[in-house]
């Protein structure tokens, strides 16, 4: 599976629920892949998978929650859609607390299920895209020498050229070199650019 192979993973325990959504998902083109249990699904579970989860939320041995809990923990970015029993709301609406997008109540109507993994797959597509220009900011950042990183620092602190200059014992025109080789390295001309690609990744860097 390549990473942008967008698949809908059914976890379900029915079999002939399973079948059946095999079934429906493949005669709209999508691309499924069914599991029998939450443990299995776990098993193959990679960070690279695309797409999103039908889970349902009721199923011998761990259940849909306990599965949405484990994929928390290894910061999972799938969509999970739940699928729920006449007297499971509750338990539905303490999922989307903890981040499910959405759920379904059985018996439901196929098209309305089909729109839910639709809006899902495209949450997928947006979430994937944003983590994408993250990492890319990333990599420029550790593209970056120490000096670079610190003259950078700076600059996003609002300190002026001269200012860097004093405080680092360079020449002004030292930093400006720097600056300049800060800009190019992180493919921007702007400095209100500069500021807003490294805010979006700050938590991410590594503190020096």
């Amino acid at each position: 599976m390549t990473d942008s192979q967008q698949t809908v993973y059914v976890v379900e325990d029915d079999e002939a629920v399973r079948d059946s959504l095999e079934l429906l998902l493949k005669s709209d083109g999508k691309p499924v892949s069914t599991y029998e249990n939450a443990n299995t699904f776990l098993k193959d579970y990679s960070e690279k998978m695309a797409g999103c989860i039908v889970l349902d939320i009721r199923m011998p041995g761990m259940d849909g929650m306990e599965l949405q809990k484990k994929l928390n923990e290894k910061h999972s970015i799938l969509p999970i859609i739940f699928v729920t029993g006449h007297g499971d709301v509750p338990m539905a609406v303490d999922a989307m607390k903890e981040g499910a997008v959405d759920f379904i109540q059985k018996p439901y109507r196929e098209e309305a299920l089909l729109q839910k993994i639709e809006a899902a797959l495209e949450q997928d597509r947006e979430q994937r895209k944003t983590l994408g220009e993250k990492q890319e900011i990333l990599r420029r950042v550790k593209s970056l020498t120490p000096r670079e990183h610190e003259i950078m620092d700076r600059m996003i602190a609002g300190q002026a050229n001269k200012v860097i200059a004093i405080e680092l014992e360079i020449s002004q025109r030292t930093v400006e070199i720097h600056r300049s080789r800060v800009m190019h390295k992180m493919g921007t001309h702007s400095l209100a650019h500069l500021v807003r690609m490294v805010l979006s990744v700050k938590d991410l860097i590594d503190p020096r």
